[in-house]
This record gives C-alpha cells, structure tokens and sequence, in this order.
C-alpha cells in the first residue's frame, strides 16, 4: 500500500531534484503519469519509479509511444468539442486551461511555436496562439499582421521574460554575446524552425552579416528549453539561446542575459464577444490566477490581463 500512497507534485519535485514547473513540463510531455484530485495534481510511487527507469534507458530502447485510452468499464470517452483551443509551450497555458475547466470551458491546449500557432490560428484550428516572435524591431505585431493578412487581432499579454545564452557554469569560452557565435572555437545547440528561439538567432545573425551555415552547430536541434540547458550542462556544446527560468532549474549552467522578450496571446477581434474568451479574460486578470504562477521566477506580469497591440 505504501508503494501506491498520493504525492504531491512537490514531493515528486523533491525526489527528482527539479523545480515544480519541471514536474508540470513532464506531465505536459506525457513523460510522467499523474492523476487529479478536484484541481490538485497527484503521483503514485509507481508513477515515479516508471519515469526513474525510462529516463535511466532512455537512450538505449525505443521510446514507449504515449496514447490516450479510455476504459470501456468507465466513463465512456467525451467526444464533445473543446470550447476554446490554446496553443503555446508555456507550462502557464496548462494553468489558464485547468482555471477555465472550473469555470465549466471545456478549454483545450497544443503545444505548437509561435510560427506555426499563428498559422492555425489564421486556419480557424486554434482560438488563442501564444507568441513570443522578434523580428530584429519589435515583438509578435510583426508576424501578427503577416500571418493572419486582413484580419483584426488583439494581442494579450502574459508576461516578459529575459531571454539569454545558456552556457556552461563559470563560462570556460568567455562568452559575452551575439559577436561570440562568430568564433570558430564556439559550438552552438540550435532549436527547430518557427520557434522563438531560433527566429531571435537568424535576425541576430542578419544583423550581423554573419551566414548560418558559418556557425557551428546550427544544424543540431534540441526540441525544448529545458532539454537544450541539460545539453549545455552536459557539454555537448558551448552555447544555446533560451529563457531565464529554464536555466535556474538545471545545475551546471550559467546564464547570460541578452534582451526582455514579450510573451503574449493573439486573439482574433470578433473572438472577444465569445463566452469562452470572455472567460479566459477575466481569468487572466484575476488574483486567484495571479497568485498561482506568482512563484515561476524569472517572469514579469505588470501588464498581465492586458490588451498591449491591436492589429
């Protein structure tokens, strides 16, 4: 019985040394099992101990293919249509979805890039699209106007977040910024088309006149923040672009602040008088929400809530 006793998902934190928003990262991933109790996320011991093994093997079996069963014994499957589809990475999306589920939105995520969620967006297959795109001026408008021509958009900020060089701790390569991606001796991990962190690279390498294909590493793609830090911490190379809250939950690494990037939800004009967009509105600016992810350090919510651009 002891092996199958609730934990939390501090206590699961604590067993596997990570931070909480690692733990919410894992369970978006499909990459460790968990379960509700109202609206508070529950681990067995066996939910632990199997992700422990998989990571342990990870590298040497094939991967488990992770799929959504329903039991026949059960609740049957709902095949009702979602209210409202957000699309972003962000582990604050998963909590502004799981606020709208108690307030009876059936709100559903995907987990594109920026790029690619404005396109959908544009398409009608996602209500909100989370973007956090730079254009080498300005953030998110750009793209805004040029992925969805022709239609009114207003974009809802969540928050500002500093975005760096991941480096290794003690920065061994003296790296200090963009110039340094230039030398020979520096190997870089990228991330793939139409994330955030790759457009940033390309506009500071236009910037400075400096072709891809020059710098080292460009071609090798890590999917996510948190696994590109742990390569960094492992020394598969010297740098990498990402966030600040990423680098404060993997030991080993340094981090470099380079610029504040702003992190916002683009909604199409007419979606503001629907009754889910309402609701996840008043969500947004309200203190329950904010109290919650008050504690993912790094970011900066002082326009929370807020309409900042119209296009």
């Amino acid at each position: 019985m002891a092996q199958n006793k609730s934990l939390s998902t501090q206590e699961v934190a604590d067993i596997l040394h990570v931070s909480r928003s690692t733990i919410y990262d894992l369970i978006r991933r499909g990459e460790i099992h968990s379960y509700k109790i109202g609206r508070k996320v529950r681990f067995t011991q066996d939910d632990v101990d199997a992700y422990i093994a998989r990571s342990r093997h990870e590298h040497s079996v094939r991967p488990v293919k992770v799929i959504e069963t329903h039991s026949t014994l059960l609740t049957p499957p709902q095949c009702e249509e979602p209210d409202i589809i957000i699309s972003g990475q962000d582990v604050i999306l998963d909590i502004l979805a799981n606020h709208l589920q108690q307030k009876d939105i059936n709100a559903a995520r995907t987990y594109l890039s920026g790029f690619e969620a404005l396109l959908s967006l544009y398409q009608d297959n996602v209500d909100v699209a989370a973007s956090h795109l730079y254009d080498g001026k300005e953030y998110n408008t750009p793209f805004v106007r040029a992925l969805l021509p022709g239609i009114p958009a207003v974009l809802v900020n969540i928050s500002y977040r500093t975005q760096g060089f991941y480096i290794k701790s003690g920065n061994p390569k003296k790296i200090r910024g963009w110039e340094d991606l230039k030398r020979s001796d520096i190997t870089i991990l990228n991330r793939r088309s139409g994330s955030s962190a790759r457009i940033l690279l390309d506009t500071q390498l236009k910037a400075l006149a400096f072709p891809s294909s020059k710098v080292r590493g460009y071609n090798k793609i890590i999917k996510s923040h948190l696994t590109v830090a742990a390569a960094i911490a492992a020394g598969e190379a010297d740098v990498a672009i990402g966030t600040e809250r990423i680098s404060r939950q993997i030991d080993g690494i340094d981090f470099i602040p380079l610029m504040q990037e702003r992190f916002d939800l683009v909604i199409k004009k007419e979606a503001l008088v629907t009754e889910p967009v309402k609701q996840m509105i008043k969500v947004l600016n309200s203190p329950e929400f904010r109290a919650e992810i008050k504690n993912f350090s790094g970011n900066n919510y002082k326009d929370l809530g807020k309409i900042v651009a119209e296009v």
